[in-house]
């Protein structure tokens, strides 16, 4: 039977579900066809871009030849070239990034981005990838930041030089600015919250991802990024849909024993109900295939119920920061993300350094 997304959705919402999924599964694109019949289509721009999916999205919509109007095209396949050329020139910058590294000896791991896009995609470059995240061990933070400078990186978060290690005892991640222009993000952790994925790290099971011929960059095993991914997603409540499509896209040819794996180790690693909530989403939204008895089990914590319910209520409304208190389902789901009181006051007392600046 071919992928048809939840009924009870709105339409374009629904339509940027199946292109999404046909843009990395493929099947016959009866769903995409049905829902052009009586879609928005400047809602189904707005949605692809809203959810920084517009390049999946026109490449399912131009690839199955759907006829859509002209302001269409030109937004979605212009969003779409510039993706791919956002990727083809940071393609490069990663290799560099990675040989500095590498031959200084500093452990270094790249999270989500191109790696992400290359083992999730047949067309990588559709993916959109809006800076680069690396991790490092806690140790090597001002060896990195050497390089960096040496790379032509410029530090933006904090402001001052002096202020990076107190920073990073707090946060998960400094900002860095290249000479051309790229974004980085360097992680000394993979949580906010120092509970969740605790033994992840720079050093932890990996491999080479070939982005691009003759360019290799180290990520997570297949088993950490699972892990990863859920966290990564859960720490923004999953309100842009470009996180799931990741997730969902990554494993959906894996088999229902092999997810069940990926979870059950993910509980070893400490990502808690983050795993929880995203294959319920995945489920849902991208009919991700689930053992009978571990969908079952999820299905049994309302907690875990609670929190997919949370993320795609989340997931369709507005920009969380456009709109007053847009923030909250992100913050308050972080306080279920793992049982017990103890993981609950750590993570108000996180919550509330953050409110009041106290990086």
């Amino acid at each position: 039977m071919s992928y048809q997304p939840p009924p009870d959705l709105p339409t374009e919402f629904g339509l940027v579900l199946a292109a999404c999924r046909w843009a990395y599964a493929g099947d016959s694109g009866e769903a995409v066809a049905r829902l052009t019949a009586g879609a928005d289509w400047a809602r189904l721009v707005t949605t692809s871009q809203r959810h920084r999916v517009q390049g999946l999205v026109w490449h399912a919509l131009s690839a199955l030849k759907t006829d859509v109007p002209a302001a269409v095209e030109i937004a979605l396949s212009s969003d779409a070239r510039a993706i791919a050329e956002r990727g083809l020139r940071t393609a490069p910058e990663c290799r560099q990034l990675f040989a500095a590294f590498d031959d200084a000896h500093v452990p270094l791991l790249f999270l989500k981005g191109l790696t992400l896009a290359k083992l999730a995609y047949d067309r990588p470059f559709t993916k959109m990838s809006a800076d680069v995240d690396v991790l490092v061990l806690p140790e090597d933070l001002a060896r990195s930041a050497g390089l960096l400078r040496g790379l032509g990186y410029r530090l933006q978060i904090p402001k001052t030089d002096s202020q990076l290690l107190r920073w990073h005892g707090l946060s998960k991640e400094s900002v860095w600015l290249g000479d051309n222009g790229l974004v980085l993000e360097l992680h000394h952790r993979v949580a906010d919250q120092p509970q969740l994925l605790p033994a992840l790290s720079a050093t932890s099971p990996h491999q080479l991802v070939e982005i691009a011929p003759g360019i290799e960059l180290p990520t997570f095993g297949h088993a950490e990024l699972f892990a990863y991914l859920c966290v990564h997603g859960a720490s923004s409540a999953w309100f842009r849909l470009k996180w799931m499509t990741d997730f969902a896209a990554l494993f959906h040819d894996r088999k229902p024993s092999e997810i069940e794996t990926f979870y059950h180790r993910s509980q070893e690693l400490g990502a808690g109900r983050a795993a929880d909530q995203a294959l319920l989403l995945a489920e849902r939204l991208y009919a991700l295939p689930l053992p009978d008895g571990l969908s079952k089990e999820l299905r049994r914590s309302p907690v875990s119920r609670w929190l997919a319910k949370a993320a795609l209520a989340d997931m369709l409304r507005g920009e969380p920061t456009e709109r007053p208190f847009g923030t909250r389902t992100i913050h308050l789901t972080q306080f279920f993300l793992l049982p017990g009181a103890g993981y609950k006051f750590a993570e108000l007392a996180r919550q509330a350094r953050v409110a009041a600046g106290l990086y």
